[in-house]
């Protein structure tokens, strides 16, 4: 138990909201014992010993500070061999926080606002292309855009005349507020993300992560068995299940449960000397 505390007291005693995300997971590395100089690399190197099927997996062993669960994962090699056998600790604010927030950010559709009048788009070719091939997505971050045919743009104004897109409609929220500059960000965005990846610019992650963060499970919680498993279970779904929105981490690596039975087993002889010191 004191191992835990040390390793996570940090995360319960500051408000990591009042930090910024790159101090905020410097400093919980570092209570958690991590010998790492980035989030990219503990990132790296969960990733490489947990895929999405461990997290099933993963044995619910109970909660602890009524902040965190602690977890067991057990795997077998080729040989049937039962060489891993290791405990982690889940952040369960931050692990449901980032559940939440990549639900929010797949199937949210920003409510838009028609405009007045058609806003021709004076696009370079390329990110006229982007916009094309990317409607869809562009409709679901609130930008309606229409694509003006040529019979069209023969009985428009010479300003209309030079763009082959029109901005029909602009996202709208009560606590956000979208320009023209989120709708370059979204194409440039575009232009290097996978097909079929849904893109959200940076006002609109950091209003489903102030929206995540508030329907998420909170720290002082005590949970259920079901609802530590639904927790854990969720993880297996992410695309990135490592870092809460804002840069916590959602898991840690505890202790090798072999190395614990070792030194368990072993007889710890009294240094009198320590106590004459």
């Amino acid at each position: 138990m004191g191992r835990l505390r040390s390793k996570w007291s940090s995360m319960t005693v500051n408000s990591v909201d009042d930090l910024e995300p790159t101090d905020q997971s410097g400093r919980t590395m570092e209570s958690a014992g991590l010998k790492v100089d980035s989030a990219e690399q503990a990132e790296a190197t969960l990733s490489r010993v947990i895929t999405k099927a461990d997290f099933d997996r993963m044995e619910i062993l109970g909660q602890f500070n009524l902040g965190f669960v602690i977890v067991r994962l057990k795997k077998e090699d080729d040989d049937g061999k039962k060489d891993y056998d290791e405990l982690f600790i889940v952040d369960q604010h931050a692990a449901d926080e980032k559940y939440n927030f990549e639900t929010l950010q797949q199937t949210t559709r920003i409510q838009s606002q028609t405009l007045f009048r058609p806003r021709p788009l004076e696009l370079t070719p390329a990110d006229e292309l982007v916009a094309l091939e990317n409607l869809g997505t562009l409709r679901a971050n609130g930008f309606e855009v229409e694509e003006v045919e040529t019979k069209q743009a023969d009985e428009t104004s010479v300003e209309e005349r030079q763009s082959r897109l029109l901005l029909t409609a602009q996202p709208i929220s009560k606590e956000t507020i979208f320009d023209m500059k989120d709708l370059e960000e979204l194409l440039h965005l575009m232009q290097d993300a996978p097909k079929g990846q849904m893109v959200r610019c940076s006002k609109a992650r950091s209003m489903f992560a102030m929206r995540a963060c508030r329907r998420s499970v909170m720290i002082g919680k005590a949970l259920t068995k079901q609802q530590m498993t639904n927790v854990v279970r969720h993880m297996g779904t992410m695309d990135q299940p490592w870092n809460c929105p804002h840069g916590r981490p959602t898991m840690r690596h505890l202790l090798s449960m072999p190395d614990f039975l070792k030194r368990l087993s072993k007889k710890t002889e009294i240094s009198w000397q320590d106590f004459n010191a």
